[in-house]
């Protein structure tokens, strides 16, 4: 039987619990064509202001698991954590899990602090452009190429032709003003925290967590539960921000599969062109994983 305290204590009485709102940012950076899509801006904005809601915030925590991929939709992404983080006077904690590379890594330095495990990949800061030529391949199977265009440098780097190095020296122009920008990123967030070389830091080598604390890239070892509950208290709760798609999966109500899901999705809507280019994108996205040993 219940005592008459227990009947007029009120919840608003009750000391507020800690909120940690928890926002998972994973997988490649950008768009990857017609079947496949990345992280965007577009793809994140809602999820990262539905965190910065949670009432009561003690803190927004970022999961991330990305081996990077677009600058600019990096660059898009962390300002918009950056802006809430300002508006709202919230910290943001960063927990890299399998790799914080490239992209990953500046999302990750949107964030206060950053937390690793010692088996994290961290780093990758440069830039990278890659593709195929199919010249040779051309030629084996008689094909002509027929390019037509208004500008002289519209058609740089075209696979189809044999390379030019006018085009690899603009390219490269590009990739050292993008570098320069991310560099900057990484100067600015992570400051006198750093303690190598920047020859060091942004040759775009990329190193295990452990490693990564003492270049100062990151801040130290830790797990999301552990930290919040060390900084917060053992009564912190974290509140975990979904998407709509994420949510059905965990009821049971989406696909049986992803084949059953892709061909549902797919059919009737994409033509030989369009399948071309998503077989292309995921070998593409593959790539990127493949470069860190996953």
């Amino acid at each position: 039987m219940r005592s008459i305290i227990d009947f007029v204590t009120f919840r608003w009485l009750r000391p507020r619990r800690p909120e940690v709102a928890v926002l998972r940012l994973a997988g490649v950076i950008g768009g990857f064509g017609p079947l496949r899509s990345g992280m965007s801006l577009a793809s994140t904005e809602a999820l990262i202001e539905r965190a910065f809601a949670v009432p009561h915030l003690s803190a927004v925590a970022l999961v991330i698991n990305s081996p990077g991929g677009s600058p600019a939709q990096s660059a898009l992404i962390a300002k918009r954590v950056r802006d809430l983080a300002h508006e709202k006077e919230v910290p943001v904690l960063a927990f890299c899990e399998d790799v914080a590379a490239s992209g990953g890594y500046w999302l990750a330095c949107a964030a206060d602090e950053i937390f690793v495990q010692p088996t994290s990949i961290v780093g990758s800061i440069g830039v990278i452009t890659s593709g195929f030529g199919f010249t040779e391949a051309m030629e084996k199977l008689g094909v002509e190429r027929r390019v037509y265009t208004a500008g002289e440098h519209k058609s740089t780097l075209d696979p189809f032709s044999p390379e030019n190095a006018d085009d690899v020296v603009r390219l490269k122009a590009l990739q050292e003003d993008l570098h320069d920008v991310f560099k900057k990123t990484v100067q600015d967030r992570r400051g006198q925290r750093l303690k190598a070389a920047e020859d060091v830091l942004f040759s775009g080598e990329f190193w295990s967590g452990r490693k990564a604390v003492e270049l100062g890239l990151a801040d130290s070892e830790g797990d999301l539960r552990q930290v919040a509950r060390d900084r917060f208290g053992k009564r912190v709760r974290l509140r975990r921000i979904q998407g709509p798609k994420r949510l059905l999966r965990r009821l049971g109500l989406g696909r049986g599969n992803a084949a059953d899901s892709l061909s549902a999705s797919t059919e009737g809507l994409l033509d030989p062109a369009d399948w071309a280019a998503g077989m292309l994108s995921a070998v593409e996205e593959r790539a990127i994983w493949s470069r860190f040993g996953l």
